[in-house]
């Protein structure tokens, strides 16, 4: 495949990356390749399998992040119907002739709750189009007989989640034969180490760390406004869609689009430094702790009033917990009160975000529509603190498509079931 952007060389920088690789190859018994983040990984994939002209099945309840990576690969996004209760996409809901116009289908496994691969890959297979799983909120998360990053061509995972190593991802492959292939393209879009970056990238702990304890949070944001470094103020960037129209012409590349793609980590593609990468293997040597310690909030979570289902596959999903509130602003207000900032949320749906211009319109947009007004997804590592808040502040479940109405307020009683 030629790519028309050049890069500094090789992400290789020794052992390091290989012992990253392999931690992920044992877990998901596919061939996988360190790359800078899971958005970079995601374009990789993208350019190698499909041709710039195509179109790409995918979650209108999404990072719009990952809508810019598919612009920027030189393909058009289309908007699937959903399942209202965890957001993966609703197989038979997408029509007969949409199926016949895609080109390849991208999961998002929000917040770990799978996408339902096993049927993806039976329809991906009978029209002979590749399957992306973006995992990026799902290791740990099974689906099926196998983990979620286990069943498309190529899946890619972020390290700056449940490892909460703040960079680093990989890309697997179902193909082991293609890795070569795979690693020259990343190099020819990676850009050079800087050592700024890097220094920055290891002192943020500690500034995070100073923030939280002198109670510094809204005066650090209110910094990082003034000297002009927010990308966003409101849950979606701005589209800008004069440039973005622009940016189109001259896709497929990263350059174009890159205003909106480096949105939230602008060091995406940036070669990762010795330091970087010791930091991230050493969070990663942490994961199944974390994702133990997920599973005990996960199930508390589950058990309350604000959830809706619970998976056929086992305790998920571990990243984030949807819960669905009627009136999430209030709820996130009361959680700001103790501290707890809600992050994640994905309103509105990206085809409202975006429009018809840049991507084509789900044919059944209202159950991502409620998903995306009503979930409000919680860290199950905050599980309890999260459960009092809202039990102390009132907050009704929000009535799912089709669910009879509930009557009265939430009941108490922290962590009891309650159908």
């Amino acid at each position: 495949m030629a790519i028309g952007e050049a890069g500094p060389g090789s992400v290789r920088h020794g052992v390091q990356p290989k012992r990253l690789e392999e931690t992920m190859r044992v877990r998901l018994g596919r061939e996988c390749v360190y790359v800078p983040s899971c958005r970079f990984g995601l374009y990789v994939a993208l350019r190698h399998w499909c041709p710039p002209g195509g179109r790409v099945l995918m979650s209108p309840v999404n990072d719009d992040v990952i809508f810019f990576v598919v612009l920027a690969a030189g393909l058009r996004p289309v908007q699937a119907p959903l399942n209202p209760l965890d957001a993966s996409i609703d197989i038979d809901a997408v029509p007969d002739e949409t199926w016949r116009s895609v080109s390849a289908v991208l999961t998002t496994n929000l917040y770990g709750n799978p996408d339902p691969a096993p049927g993806l890959r039976q329809k991906c297979d009978a029209l002979g189009i590749p399957l992306f799983e973006d995992a990026a909120h799902a290791i740990g998360s099974r689906v099926g007989d196998r983990p979620v990053g286990a069943w498309g061509e190529a899946s890619a995972f972020s390290l700056s989640k449940h490892v909460g190593a703040k960079a680093g991802g990989v890309l697997s492959l179902a193909d082991p034969g293609l890795r070569e292939a795979v690693e020259k393209t990343c190099a020819g879009l990676l850009a050079p180490r800087r050592t700024s970056a890097e220094l920055a990238y290891l002192v943020r702990p500690y500034a995070e760390a100073a923030v939280r304890g002198l109670r510094l949070r809204r005066a650090a944001w209110a910094a990082i406004r003034l000297l002009g470094l927010a990308d966003r103020e409101e849950i979606r960037m701005p589209l800008r869609p004069d440039e973005l129209a622009r940016a189109a012409h001259r896709a497929p590349g990263l350059d174009a689009h890159h205003p909106w793609v480096r949105v939230d980590m602008h060091d995406y593609r940036q070669e990762s430094g010795r330091l970087r990468l010791r930091r991230v293997g050493r969070k990663l040597d942490r994961l199944d702790e974390v994702l133990e310690a997920c599973r005990a909030g996960t199930e508390l979570l589950l058990s309350t009033p604000w959830a809706k289902r619970r998976d056929a596959h086992g305790t998920q999903p571990l990243f984030r917990v949807p819960l669905f509130v009627a009136d999430r602003d209030a709820a996130i207000a009361a959680l700001a009160r103790q501290g707890i900032v809600v992050g994640y949320l994905y309103d509105p749906p990206l085809d409202d975000y975006a429009g018809e211009q840049f991507t084509d319109l789900s044919p059944a947009p209202e159950a991502a529509r409620w998903f995306a007004r009503h979930a409000l997804p919680v860290d199950p590592l905050r599980a309890r603190t999260v459960v009092e808040v809202l039990e102390r502040s009132g907050a009704r479940p929000a009535e799912a498509p089709g669910e009879p109405p509930r009557g009265g307020p939430a009941p108490g009683g922290l962590g009891q079931s309650r159908g």
